[in-house]
């Protein structure tokens, strides 16, 4: 038996989550991350981990790892530079895309500029017809000039997407080929091997994204690898998917497109966790970290997925957790426009400089800050002692923009805070709102540095159920990765009819996912233990544009039922739209598997009851609603199953505090978690 550690690496601070297998002693952390050197932080931690909690780096078993560096490459426009070997005539795949506005509402909206430019975009004299035949033969010509158009250019990558290339990609082979023996140091990225999905765009820009950050996610993994092997760490680390599973770092070097959003998934899937620990069937995770707010639906304990995740300004169309992100987090900055109005964000001071109460040279007023001249911050450090809060800091920062607005600085301190709600109000609503959900049924999971900071000013404008800050709040992403799963995603596009004619060529295909799956996880992953495999299929009725991706049962497969099938599509149908054709005919046109392995996952005991009631441990004054309130601290550590508590409060610990406002009652449920709830009269 051995330690599990949980690591992910945020905006403003990297935090560790490290339980014992057999005790089921959880111990957390928090150190600064290192934006300038990347991966530094976490041999930090584990140097503070093996001194502070006399826990041997070779006593540790498993190591899983979010990181953020593919999309924060994408958003920086920092990656490889890449080339683009496309169906010639079809050159213009990323800049027509789908020919959509990206802000119905804004005329003069602009797509972005892709990350391959189009004259670094070459078509190659080819073409493969939809069924697979070979229509065109590959013109070895055109390939040799592209390469050399790439060489003059400095490409240090080619991506090679295709048409048609899901159902036949023996041309991009064949491509693919000829580039390493006349272009050696030039990497190639085929487009099938990346997602063989149908549709050119989908796959061509999905493709891109993963092509244009793998050097640097590449570069970064063998780093990691070995930071982690000169610690003493003999465990292969494990890497968080977007899609809410893990896979080992070697793979992640090469498939980098299944980790894009690797930081953001393990938070969901930790809150995920929590809401089948308090078994409430609708909640909503909330996690605010120095930049972001990332908020996502989990119902029955289960995460919503979807395709087509923003990844900075592209999609990318493999399965991932369905999450919107806003641009509200503890490090965002206050400022006033020209026209004399409060906004906030989208700018943040990150870690460094840091909020101005973190005394770290920063002089921009943060959301942070605020909450310190409200009263609800500065009377204990931050994040494992490593910030101590200079609240003169604070009011040196928001002094000016007070006197701009021609307010107190506490009067300019609580509207910071409102407009900041009001931002993640607008866009929680539009969420909502798209998936038919009322708030009013959810319950909000707050995690992240400033997710229980935040939560009841949030909870209260919509009106939701309750506030669940769990017990490890501030590392809860770090946790997801222990509680995650090993699980891929596979996919075949056969563009069928499902018919009884076609159940042997479906079977057929479902076998040759079956397959590849597990190898996947035995051979790619090394796991031995139970999988689980999940069929499902992209469905539409004939003449439909889009797809529905329906779960199946594998005895439906097996057994050839097609009717089972059109039923679970109709039930699908009739879900979204509110209608369905059961007299219509189906189409088949993707054949999905989803594989999981359960490696073991931490589990917690209750909490015990204490007779005597938990004690503030100091007197505080809170500023709220343009008047001051007392209020009162308490120490996370010393609350029991059964403490209730009323705000205005703060709770204290070491790698998060929330913050209970007037109107407000707090109850610690039978895990340890508080469960925050607007006091009705």
């Amino acid at each position: 038996m051995g330690y599990r550690v949980g690591v992910d690496i945020g905006g403003t601070f990297t935090d560790f989550c490290v339980f014992h297998e057999e005790t089921g002693l959880l111990k957390t952390l928090k150190v600064l991350s290192r934006p300038d050197e990347p991966g530094a932080e976490v041999t930090t931690g584990l140097n503070i981990i093996s001194n502070n909690y006399d826990i041997s780096p070779s006593s540790i078993s498993y190591f899983t790892h979010g990181t953020t560096v593919g999309v924060n490459t994408v958003i920086q426009r920092k990656g490889v530079k890449l080339c683009l070997f496309t169906t010639e005539n079809f050159e213009d795949v990323l800049e027509v895309a789908r020919l959509k506005m990206p802000d119905p509402y804004d005329l003069y909206s602009g797509r972005p500029e892709p990350l391959v430019t189009r004259e670094k975009v070459f078509g190659i004299r080819e073409r493969i017809l939809s069924n697979g035949d070979v229509d065109i033969p590959v013109d070895e010509k055109s390939v040799r000039d592209a390469i050399s158009k790439v060489k003059r250019l400095g490409g240090e990558a080619i991506v090679i997407s295709l048409l048609h290339s899901y159902r036949n990609p023996d041309h991009e082979k064949w491509i693919s080929e000829i580039i390493r023996l006349e272009a050696p140091d030039i990497s190639v990225i085929l487009a099938s091997d990346i997602w063989p999905v149908i549709r050119e765009y989908e796959r061509t820009v999905t493709a891109t994204v993963s092509g244009y950050v793998q050097p640097k996610v590449e570069f970064y993994l063998s780093s990691l690898q070995s930071a982690l092997k000169a610690a003493g760490v003999e465990a292969e680390p494990m890497i968080t998917k977007s899609n809410g599973g893990v896979m080992t770092a070697e793979r992640g070097k090469t498939d980098c497109a299944q980790m894009l959003l690797s930081g953001t998934a393990s938070g969901v899937m930790g809150a995920a966790s929590i809401a089948k620990q308090i078994e409430s069937s609708m909640c909503m995770s909330l996690d605010i970290g120095g930049t972001s707010a990332d908020v996502a639906i989990i119902v029955d304990g289960n995460p919503q997925f979807g395709a087509g995740e923003m990844i900075g300004e592209f999609p990318v169309y493999i399965p991932s957790v369905s999450v919107t992100s806003i641009g509200e987090g503890g490090g965002s900055v206050a400022w006033v426009d020209d026209q004399g109005v409060l906004k906030v964000g989208p700018e943040s001071a990150g870690s460094t400089p840091g909020p101005a109460c973190y005394g770290r040279g920063g002089t921009k007023p943060t959301i942070t800050d605020a909450l310190v001249l409200l009263g609800f911050l500065g009377n204990a450090a931050l994040g494992y002692s490593a910030v101590d809060i200079q609240i003169e800091r604070s009011r040196e920062a928001i002094t000016p923009l007070a006197d701009s607005l021609s307010m107190t600085t506490e009067a300019a301190a609580e509207s910071i805070i409102r407009i900041a709600i009001s931002g993640m109000y607008l866009e929680i609503s539009k969420l909502v709102s798209r998936q038919g959900i009322d708030p009013r049924d959810l319950s909000l999971i707050a995690f992240g540095g400033a997710g229980p900071m935040l939560a009841c000013w949030l909870a209260e404008e919509l009106s939701m159920k309750n506030v669940v800050v769990p017990l490890v709040p501030g590392v809860l992403s770090a946790f997801g990765g222990l509680v995650a799963d090993i699980k891929n995603d596979f996919i075949k596009t056969i563009y069928l009819d499902l018919s009884s004619g076609n159940i042997g060529d479906i079977q057929q295909g479902f076998g040759e996912l079956a397959r590849e799956a597990m190898h996947w996880i035995r051979e790619g992953q090394g796991f031995e233990g139970a999988v689980t495999m999940k069929p499902s299929a992209d469905l539409r009725y004939r003449g439909q544009s889009y797809e529905i991706d329906t779960n199946l049962e594998a005895q439906w497969i097996e057994g050839g039922d097609i009717n089972k099938i059109a039923d679970a599509f109709h039930v699908a149908h009739e879900k979204i739209y509110e209608h369905s054709d059961k007299k219509a005919e189906i189409q088949v046109i993707n054949l999905r598997m989803v594989i999981m392995g359960e490696p073991k996952k931490p589990e917690f005991k209750p909490f015990d009851k204490k007779i005597s009631a938990v004690q503030p441990t100091q007197e505080i004054t809170v500023f709220e609603n343009g008047n001051t309130n007392p209020g009162k601290i308490y120490k996370r550590s010393e609350m029991r199953a059964g403490d209730k508590i009323l705000g205005p409060a703060v709770i204290i610990q070491d790698d998060c505090t929330t913050c209970v406002p007037s109107g407000f009652d707090v109850l610690v449920d039978g895990y340890g978690n508080l469960i925050i709830e607007r006091v009705t009269e």
